[in-house]
């Protein structure tokens, strides 16, 4: 690629200190994006996406640390690729966060009476676990759930609404046991939403 592009004009001073620092850049870019979806998608038990993007993650640092490698000499390389694993790890939580794939456990602890709350739920058709428990300053409600992630904003929302000062923990979830809420039935909608972005 260096040879051909030096046939088109292009300077060598160019190349080393804009091209291919420009290319190492973009190349941790993806790389580390991919990292971060992968881990994503190994938390959440999907073992057929995981190796697939492993293999282009790979791939794709071979890439960036050979050309690194070539151009050791150079500073630009060493500064696109921190760049790049920096902006990589921004840009995969930003599509981890947008994806939001697999479910999260909840635990609310709030000293108020939640019938508005457990009526909210019974709608959505969560599955959750209520009981009594005893709290530094008094009794308190212990509430358990698990529920998609896409569903976590309005949830916490409705949590706020209710209690501002509420306690609550959240935890990824990587499999439950019964069927109607196994993770895996997330694969469907993360194909249509990417499709769906792709067409927008």
């Amino acid at each position: 690629m260096q040879d051909f592009l030096y046939e088109l004009g292009v300077s060598e001073q160019l190349f080393n200190y804009v091209i291919m620092p420009a290319l190492i850049f973009i190349a941790r870019v993806g790389d580390v994006s991919i990292n971060t979806l992968r881990i994503m998608f190994m938390m959440s038990g999907k073992r057929n996406v995981a190796p697939f993007l492993g293999f282009f993650e790979a791939l794709i640092w071979l890439l960036a640390i050979g050309q690194i490698f070539q151009n050791i000499n150079n500073p630009m390389s060493y500064i696109a690729y921190a760049a790049g694993f920096g902006t990589g790890t921004y840009v995969g939580m930003f599509f981890e966060e947008k994806l939001a794939l697999g479910r999260v456990l909840v635990r609310i602890i709030t000293p108020i009476s939640e019938p508005k709350l457990l009526e909210f739920m019974k709608e959505r058709d969560y599955r959750f676990t209520s009981v009594g428990a005893e709290g530094r300053y008094g009794k308190v409600n212990l509430l358990f759930t698990v529920m998609k992630r896409e569903n976590l904003q309005e949830f916490i929302a409705k949590v706020k609404e209710i209690d501002e000062k509420a306690f609550y923990t959240i935890e990824s979830v990587k499999r439950v046991s019964e069927d109607e809420l196994n993770v895996m039935e997330d694969r469907p909608r993360f194909k249509s939403r990417l499709f769906s972005k792709a067409r927008t």
